[in-house]
């Protein structure tokens, strides 16, 4: 009989919180028992091996070579194709999604385009101050949540980074103020010192009162109020704000998503720089990213093209403008003719209209598992899975890389190797 191996140190990649303080025991190729793991991580671990892709071309089960060679026919044959998802994969993979644009004269877009990508369009006009999970940990005794929830998105994060983390110097929730900013009373709100209920729409007026506070002036309003909130009430948060040491904001898509969408952030960036105006008081901001490497699929294409989403390839040099190249619109405005979408799921996510145009083109699946999207892919191609059976880079939402270890065998080679066996047939073609 096989016997029980412990891993220790191993990352989760649900979530861009990525915690790497999990612990496997193995047998006979088997999860036997998780230590560290919040009730996600569980549940992700507990049915990794189940519901698992198989080549599949038009239906029909076939072999993995065959699956390779018709997806690199698919994407040779195409005009206009367009390579989507990327952000549960590794870095490697990415870097190779990145090549096997350039070569075929693709659109390549992840799924930050639909998440945190407003946030990052802002980012490229004001720049946004930032520190690393650790360091905030440490030092922050004012924390912000702005339009997210991560008591439900991202269980371990306020236990290992913010509210309830043993700091260096922060070493309880008794010496953190938290404030949390959201139109419901979430599960984050409910632990928070204080609940500030916005408007709908309203944050980047919201946003815009208090940096108008924070620098002596007064806002605007209508019947006293700004946002639904009365003005004192406002103002009292801008107090709050301005007496902190070390604050910190963390936003979510309640920000990049809603309203004003990338002036929201915009907006918010300005805050923290205006705080950041005195020299005794230190701010920085965070986005709670989503998927495991959303923020590595932006790092590594802006390294690899100097972009970090919505690249287009048609002219042989990367050309960046969301709206235009972003997958939605492509897709919604049926101007590819293919799509290789690597670890996602975009029928089961993305607007009908732009889902629709999936089930007219040849469309190709790269994932461990089954999903929406491969139910009617033309071509299904099998993959490792990524920090349990393959190996690769990932990055935290604060933008730290992580190693994976793979500690289950697979019969599947991953994500990384698959991507550029495309890229070599239609190199060598």
């Amino acid at each position: 009989m096989t016997e029980l191996k412990t891993f220790k140190n191993i990352t989760c990649t649900f979530c861009g919180a990525l915690c790497d303080n999990i612990e496997v025991k193995v047998k006979d190729n088997k999860i036997e028992e998780l230590k560290n793991a919040c009730a996600i991580s569980r549940k992700k671990y507990e049915h990794a091996l189940k519901d698992r892709t198989v080549p599949m071309i038009n239906g029909q089960e076939s072999t993995y070579q065959k699956v390779i060679e018709k997806a690199a026919e698919i994407l040779k044959n195409s005009k206009n194709p367009l390579i989507y998802g990327l952000s549960s994969t590794t870095a490697e993979a990415q870097k190779n999604a990145v090549k096997l644009a350039e070569l075929t004269g693709a659109n390549i877009d992840s799924t930050s385009s639909v998440c945190h990508g407003p946030g990052t369009m802002a980012k490229q006009l004001v720049g946004m101050v930032t520190a690393t999970l650790g360091e905030i940990k440490n030092r922050s005794d004012l924390m912000v949540f702005w339009g997210a929830n991560p008591v439900e998105a991202h269980p371990n994060h306020s236990k290992r980074y913010t509210m309830l983390a043993e700091g260096l110097f922060k070493k309880s929730r008794s010496d953190r103020e938290v404030i949390v900013f959201d139109v419901r009373k979430t599960p984050t709100a409910k632990m928070a010192d204080q609940f500030i209920r916005v408007e709908p729409g309203k944050d980047f007026e919201l946003l815009m009162a208090l940096r108008l506070i924070i620098n002596g002036k007064e806002p605007e309003s209508k019947n006293g109020k700004i946002a639904g909130l009365d003005l004192a009430e406002i103002e009292a948060a801008a107090e709050k704000l301005k007496s902190a040491n070390y604050g910190s904001i963390f936003y979510g898509m309640g920000l990049t998503m809603t309203g004003a969408k990338y002036m929201n952030t915009w907006a918010a960036m300005s805050l923290i720089r205006d705080l950041n105006n005195d020299q005794q008081r230190r701010f920085v901001m965070m986005p709670m990213r989503g998927h495991g490497n959303v923020a590595g699929s932006e790092i590594t294409m802006a390294w690899q093209t100097g972009y970090p989403f919505a690249v287009n390839f048609s002219k042989a040099y990367p050309r960046y403008n969301p709206g235009e190249y972003t997958a939605v619109d492509l897709l919604a405005n049926k101007e590819v003719d293919a799509a290789f979408i690597i670890a996602s799921d975009p029928v089961g996510n993305l607007p009908k209209k732009a889902a629709a145009h999936l089930k007219d083109i040849p469309t190709i699946i790269l994932d461990p598992h089954w999903n929406f999207t491969s139910d009617f892919a033309d071509v299904v191609i099998p993959s490792a899975l990524k920090g349990i059976t393959a190996s690769g880079t990932v990055y935290r939402m604060d933008h730290v890389p992580l190693h994976l270890r793979a500690f289950l065998e697979d019969e599947w080679p991953n994500d990384q190797e698959a991507v550029a066996e495309i890229g070599e047939l239609i190199e060598n073609a």
